[in-house]
């Protein structure tokens, strides 16, 4: 990866809670802000604004589900100075507000049964198969269509699928309205390493935007890999995954150390 971009990924996660500015962050990449703001989109597909503000959210989903602090209080922690505009844009982003995720995380992660409605009057099928990379065993997947390259906001149509190694497991998401969507994949997966310790990790999966029209069907493949620096938290609350979403990127991102996340078995 570019080291400039590191840099900057680096203080975005280091310095989210401050009123960081696009000069402030091209500096830390040492580039003018426009050629920065280029090179950070062609490597991240968002903007570096977008990309604090999806780490914002990710940072106070963690401090909703480790800490006791007041959602006023974590609104001022990661940034917000608007605790209305706070509210508006974690329930957009989460599917859930910042009370009811907290309410959630605490009773369990449970799935969101799917309502019963009306197919949309134009749209799709998106199918095909998702693999596990070399060393991971067994994986629970899921899989949804999203407006954005972000894991946020309600999918169009997600589904679960386990995966095990050495076969490509198959998904089907239908009813997903005409337009242009993001295939994102999140799993828990299972090392074949022996080791208890190296057993559960977080793995994602994307493809390029698939283009959905009318009674159509596209067939996508997806190979799941490890985590990225440059890929973006995972904002929308998804069940079952919750925990090791959380634990994982806690544990793994760049800057300054955090709170561990809650495990959940």
């Amino acid at each position: 990866m570019n080291s400039a971009i590191r840099n900057a990924i680096a203080r975005i996660w280091k310095d989210y809670s401050e009123p960081l500015s696009l000069d402030e962050i091209a500096k830390s990449a040492i580039l003018s802000r426009f050629h920065f703001s280029r090179v950070f989109r062609a490597a991240t597909r968002v903007s570096p604004g977008r990309y604090l503000s999806a780490v914002r959210i990710y940072q106070a989903k963690r401090l909703l589900a480790t800490t006791s602090l007041s959602v006023t209080d974590i609104s001022l922690a990661v940034g917000y100075n608007s605790l209305g505009s706070f509210t508006n844009h974690f329930t957009d982003s989460v599917g859930a507000s910042p009370s009811r995720f907290r309410r959630m995380w605490r009773e369990g992660m449970r799935a969101t049964p799917k309502t019963e409605s009306r197919p949309a009057p134009e749209s799709g099928t998106v199918s095909g198969t998702v693999s596990l990379p070399p060393g991971y065993a067994t994986a629970r997947v899921y899989i949804g269509a999203f407006e954005t390259p972000i894991i946020q906001r309600q999918p169009a149509s997600w589904t679960v699928v386990e995966a095990k190694a050495g076969t490509k497991a198959r998904y089907c998401l239908p009813e997903v309205s005409s337009g242009q969507w993001y295939i994102r994949a999140v799993a828990t997966a299972d090392s074949a390493d022996p080791e208890p310790w190296t057993r559960r990790a977080l793995l994602l999966g994307d493809v390029d935007p698939v283009t959905v029209t009318d009674r159509s069907t596209s067939i996508v493949g997806i190979a799941l890999r490890p985590r990225r620096m440059t890929d973006l938290p995972v904002l929308y609350a998804i069940p079952d995954l919750e925990a090791q979403s959380l634990g994982h990127a806690a544990r793994s991102r760049p800057g300054r150390s955090v709170e561990p996340a809650l495990g959940r078995g």
